[in-house]
């Protein structure tokens, strides 16, 4: 599998891999020995995906990547802190990385927790109380939408308003963003058929 350079190469790369996936056809590229050792001094990852947590959710398998093919962080909730938003700076100004993925799942603990809060007033101990708030604004607007709003309504509002967030707070994503040396896309997961449906894209992709 030869890198891909623009934001457009790497989106149609992510998604054949996940029609791959899908479709159990999987090729699991750059898994051998020679590709370990072609990566020793140097990696040049074509997409950066910032997922959450979940054991579900593990994106070289659902994408069909391989070794030196993604930069992948992950936190409960694909909730963004500074490490978190620092660690997908340098993905962009270092590895010069031209697709960042944000990567949401229906089910989504995090957010089911943050919906409880929401709806009994009630926090959860320690620092998941820290989670609970920063998925709060999604949980709210989800429901300021549409008051029956579920947990796929607010996973994905979850999704897009963190796609923003990286644009809105990293001069250096909306730099690269805005010279379209990166693409941001916002994707939810479907657990039953492994399938990521895009729900937020800022950059050109190809569509």
């Amino acid at each position: 599998m030869s890198t891909p350079h623009t934001p457009a190469e790497a989106w149609k790369t992510l998604m054949d891999g996940n029609r791959r996936f899908v479709g159990s056809s999987s090729s699991h590229p750059n898994q051998d020995a020679a590709r370990r050792t072609s990566l020793m001094s140097t990696q040049h990852p074509f997409v950066m995906i910032f997922g959450c947590s979940d054991s579900r959710l593990a994106a070289e398998i659902i994408f069909d990547l391989g070794l030196g093919d993604a930069f992948v962080v992950r936190t409960a909730g694909h909730v963004i802190d500074n490490t978190a938003l620092g660690s997908l700076e340098y993905g962009v100004e270092y590895l010069g990385v031209p697709l960042i993925v944000v990567l949401g799942h229906d089910s989504c603990g995090a957010v089911t927790a943050t919906k409880a809060a929401v709806e009994t007033g009630s926090m959860p101990a320690g620092f998941i109380r820290d989670l609970v708030e920063r998925i709060t604004p999604s949980v709210l607007t989800s429901l300021r939408k549409d008051k029956d709003s579920g947990i796929g309504e607010m996973v994905e509002e979850h999704v897009k308003q963190t796609a923003a967030r990286l644009v809105e707070n990293s001069p250096i994503i909306a730099g690269a963003v805005a010279r379209q040396k990166t693409a941001v896309v916002g994707l939810t997961y479907r657990l039953n058929d492994g399938s990521a449906d895009l729900v937020y894209s800022n950059g050109h992709i190809g569509l």
